[in-house]
């Protein structure tokens, strides 16, 4: 078993902290937290008009990744296209056609996990902006050391030693709006599916199943924080209005 200089065990996540409606002229933010990494995530619209290439008979979405310090480069394009096809997996995009809704993500400080922050930073954002979703979704990164074990929640030392990771994110169908029977895939619940996978380094079939196995057991912990977050809000939010 890995020792890990915070102290934590292999399947331990950090601490987790989402905050939303944090900036004044968004549609929709985020701040979501994870140990030392925090992302924070702003949405803007859905604004009339689509881009050049888009269907206009479907909702458009663009992101925009911005570096805490210096120039945005080939990785930061490459989460831009990650997060865009996550949020067109999980959007319902055919309630607001013709349109074009921005998405910033700005990141505060990076101590590993760094896309997965931003994607559930990106799913707490949109829920506040009130952006039509099939299901929540949540994301996890899991560590392949050289000794073979599997480390959860890396910090950035830890992603930097270890022989491969992979970014996963999974639907949540606990807060879903599609019809029962929409859920199933292949009579699979879509809790069992997987909606992005990112790689960086070479890891084998079977290690790459067990990362799925661990990761897939340990987005429960963070739906359940997910869910409460958001709930605690709404109940907050409505307290104010009455």
């Amino acid at each position: 078993m890995e020792d890990r200089k915070d102290g934590r065990t292999a399947n331990q996540l950090r601490p987790l902290s989402c905050t939303r409606n944090v900036l004044n002229r968004a549609h929709g933010c985020a701040s979501w937290s994870q140990g030392e990494t925090k992302v924070l995530a702003a949405v803007y619209g859905p604004k009339a008009g689509t881009r050049k290439n888009e269907n206009p008979e479907k909702a458009s979405f663009e992101v925009i990744w911005k570096q805490k310090t210096g120039q945005s480069g080939k990785a930061e394009k490459e989460y831009e296209m990650i997060l865009k096809r996550t949020v067109q997996s999980i959007c319902v995009l055919n309630v607001h056609p013709n349109t074009t809704t921005s998405i910033i993500i700005q990141v505060v400080n990076d101590d590993g996990a760094l896309l997965p922050c931003a994607i559930n930073a990106l799913c707490a954002a949109l829920v506040d902006a009130g952006i039509p979703l099939k299901h929540l979704a949540v994301a996890i990164c899991c560590c392949l050391a050289e000794s073979g074990h599997i480390l959860l929640d890396p910090s950035k030392l830890e992603e930097q030693r270890m022989k491969a990771f992979v970014y996963l994110v999974f639907p949540n169908s606990t807060l879903s709006v599609l019809p029962e029977e929409s859920l199933e895939v292949k009579g699979e619940p879509m809790e069992h599916g997987l909606i992005t996978s990112f790689t960086h380094g070479v890891m084998s079939v079977e290690d790459y199943i067990r990362c799925l196995e661990r990761g897939r057991a340990a987005t429960s912990k963070l739906s359940d924080f997910l869910r409460r977050s958001l709930q605690s809000q709404i109940q907050s939010d409505s307290s104010k209005l009455g």
